[in-house]
């Protein structure tokens, strides 16, 4: 069973192209079906076999069981391609039905009461606070702020390049607090411990770059830190700047821009974000209030 694991592994890094991260979703999907198959080889599973194991396993949401029925759908297609079976079992299953996803945001004053909740005098401090800075600043995605270099840095111009999904470049404008808060950590960077992490802006103790899991943690200190119970993630930060903007007036396009969507379609979410605060505000103060 591993060995049709990694082989569906390599087929989705290399032929499909797809990225780390989906890659390892997809991967710990099929690993947890076929885990629950206990041994049955997958040429055997039919239909009934998936909805046995969608009815008997708990999700977090409907969205990720949609998530897991896609990473089978695309391991059970993928042995159809290569001769292993004859029909893709999850044609006959129905995905989930989901509403419009609506992401969690902050407020304005949450968000500046988690990035002020940093301690300055230390110097990871100085780096979280240059990191929350960005994440809200120029609505980044946390793997584009883990893989921020120094020579993506133009602040004499005003602006940064961003490497995001499909290594698609873009350039974004960046603010004064912000230039200011990496200005601060850059004083007090650790030395890079190799020739890789000797351009990438942020560190670890050890001199190595910032993993995501400790932007996730260091998110979740600071949440907690600024008296805040919402689940906040990093991705919780590129949520609330676009929602402001679009409050504040900004043009749908440009933050389409800044956000490196493909679509336009993908960032009218905000507009129903924005719509869905203002439209619980009525529904708060309607004079006809029950």
């Amino acid at each position: 069973m591993d060995a049709i694991i990694q082989r569906f592994k390599y087929y989705l890094g290399i032929e499909r192209a797809m990225s780390p991260n989906t890659v390892t979703s997809y991967v710990s999907d099929v690993s947890a079906f076929t885990e629950w198959l206990s041994g049955k080889d997958p040429a055997g599973v039919g239909p009934d076999d998936l909805l046995s194991y969608f009815s008997e396993k708990e999700f977090a949401s409907k969205r990720s069981q949609a998530r897991a029925l896609s990473s089978l759908r695309s391991f059970f297609g993928w042995l159809v391609t290569e001769g292993e079976i004859e029909a893709n079992p999850c044609d006959k299953v129905e995905a989930p039905k989901l509403g419009r996803y609506l992401p969690d945001v902050l407020s304005v004053e949450e968000v500046f009461a988690i990035i002020d909740s940093v301690d300055l005098g230390t110097w990871n401090g100085l780096r979280d606070r240059a990191i929350l800075e960005l994440l809200y600043g120029c609505g980044l995605r946390v793997s584009e702020a883990v893989g921020l270099k120094l020579s993506d840095l133009f602040f004499d111009e005003g602006f940064i390049r961003v490497i995001g999904k499909g290594d698609k470049q873009r350039l974004v404008p960046v603010g004064e607090s912000a230039v200011d808060a990496v200005h601060a950590y850059l004083e007090h960077r650790p030395s890079p411990a190799d020739k890789l992490s000797r351009d990438r802006l942020f560190l670890n103790k050890a001199g190595r770059p910032l993993s995501r899991i400790s932007m996730f943690n260091m998110v979740k200190k600071q949440t907690l830190a600024a008296g805040i119970s919402k689940e906040i993630s990093p991705h919780t930060f590129r949520h609330s700047f676009a929602t402001h903007m679009i409050e504040n007036g900004a043009d749908l396009r440009l933050v389409q821009q800044m956000l490196g969507h493909e679509s336009v379609l993908t960032t009218e979410i905000y507009t129903h974000v924005e719509s869905s605060t203002w439209q619980n505000a009525v529904l708060e103060n309607h004079p006809g209030k029950k």
